[in-house]
C-alpha cells in the first residue's frame, strides 16, 4: 500500500473523510484507476473488520474508473466487488464495456436458440 501514498496503518486508522480526500488526490495526481480500487477494496475489507462506515466511498470515483478508464485485468478481476455502486443499467453497460467478446458471444447463442430451438419448439407445439 506504501505504493499508493498510504501505510497500512493509515489505512485501517484514519477518518473517513481523510481517506476520501487523500485518495482522491492520489487519483487526480497519477489518474492510476487500478490502484485507487485495490485500495477502496482495501476500504471494504475495514468496513467489514470495524463498526464505522466505510461502505460506498468515492461512489462517483468509482463509476468514473470504471467507465471512462481502458479495460484492464484488474478491472476486470475487481468489477464484482462493486456491483453495489451501480444500478441495473449502469451494471449492464459496465459488463458490455469490461466483456465486449462475450457479450457478443452470449448474444448470438441467444439468437441461435431462439432461431433453431425455442421458435420450431413452439411452431411444433401450435400443431
Amino acid at each position: 500500500m506504501e505504493e499508493y501514498g498510504l501505510s497500512k496503518r493509515q489505512i485501517f486508522t484514519l477518518k473517513r473523510r481523510s481517506l476520501e480526500k487523500r485518495i482522491n488526490k492520489y487519483f487526480q495526481q497519477t489518474n492510476d484507476g487500478e490502484g485507487t480500487i485495490e485500495l477502496l477494496i482495501t476500504l471494504q475489507v475495514r468496513d467489514e473488520l470495524c463498526d464505522l462506515d466505510f461502505s460506498f466511498m468515492l461512489s462517483q470515483l468509482v463509476k468514473r474508473i470504471f467507465t471512462r478508464n481502458r479495460s484492464t485485468a484488474a478491472l476486470r478481476r475487481y468489477y464484482v466487488y462493486f456491483a453495489e455502486y451501480f444500478d441495473k443499467k449502469e451494471w449492464r453497460l459496465l459488463l458490455v464495456k469490461l466483456f465486449p467478446a462475450k457479450t457478443f458471444i452470449a448474444e448470438k447463442l441467444e439468437q441461435l436458440y431462439t432461431q433453431y430451438i425455442k421458435a420450431p419448439l413452439a411452431r411444433l407445439a401450435g400443431s
